[in-house]
C-alpha cells in the first residue's frame, strides 16, 4: 500500500505539473530515495537516470493508533471471521528539488506546494489513479525546526537541498487472507438449561 500511495502521489502532481505548463517528456517529480541521491544529481535508488526536478521519497512512518479500529471480529454470510485490525499508517513524505538551477529548483518547490494547497484530500471516488484500497489520503504540510532539519538531512547522508515535508494521512495495511472463521453463538446452555 505504501508504494501504490507514493506512487499516486508522483503522478498527481506530474499531472498538475503538466496541466499547468504543458504535456512534457521530462517528469517534474520522481519517487526515488534521495539519501542515494548522488552530489552530481544523476542517480536515484532504481539506478535510472534522474532527470526529473524534484525527488519523493518516504523519510518516516508512523501508526495512527488514534483511528485503529479495536474490532477484531466481523460477520460474514456464514458466521463470524477474526481478523486483526488493519494497521493505519501516517507517511512523511520529502519533495526535495533536484534541479541545478536554484532559482528554477526554488519555483518547482513553490508549485509542488501550490498543487497541495489545492487538492489536499485525494479520495478514490473522485480519483481514479488512488488505488480504491487506499481510499482516502489526506496532506498536511509538516513544518520541522532547524535542528529537526539537521537531524533529517544528517540522517539522510547529504547535503541539505530545497524541501518540502508532508505527512501523508492514512493508508491501511491488511492481510485479507489470513482470517479464523467461526459460526454465529445461536444458543447458551447454562445450568443444563437452554436459553436462545
Amino acid at each position: 500500500m505504501i508504494d501504490k500511495a507514493l506512487s499516486f502521489l508522483e503522478k498527481e502532481v506530474n499531472n498538475y505539473f503538466d496541466a499547468r505548463f504543458g504535456p512534457s517528456t521530462q517528469k517534474w517529480v520522481m519517487l526515488g530515495n534521495i539519501a542515494k541521491l548522488d552530489d552530481g544529481g544523476n542517480g536515484n535508488a532504481g539506478g535510472n537516470d534522474n532527470n526529473s526536478r524534484a525527488m519523493l521519497s518516504l523519510v518516516n512512518l508512523e501508526e495512527d493508533r488514534i483511528a485503529k479500529n479495536p474490532e477484531n471480529f466481523f460477520r460474514t454470510p456464514d458466521g463470524i471471521a477474526y481478523r486483526n485490525p488493519k494497521i493505519l499508517l501516517n507517511l512523511y513524505v520529502l519533495f526535495a528539488i533536484t534541479s541545478g538551477n536554484y532559482t528554477q529548483g526554488l519555483q518547482t518547490l513553490s508549485f509542488i506546494i501550490q498543487c497541495f494547497q489545492s487538492n489536499r484530500v485525494f479520495e478514490s471516488i473522485s480519483y481514479p489513479l488512488l488505488d480504491p484500497s487506499l481510499e482516502k489520503l489526506t496532506l498536511e504540510l509538516y513544518t520541522l525546526n532547524f535542528e529537526q532539519v539537521n537531524h533529517l538531512w544528517s540522517t539522510l547522508g547529504g547535503k541539505y537541498l530545497p524541501s518540502v515535508l508532508y505527512k501523508v494521512r492514512v493508508v491501511g495495511i491488511e492481510d485479507t487472507d489470513r482470517q479464523v472463521g467461526g459460526d454465529l453463538i445461536r444458543e447458551i446452555v447454562l445450568n443444563d438449561r437452554l436459553i436462545q
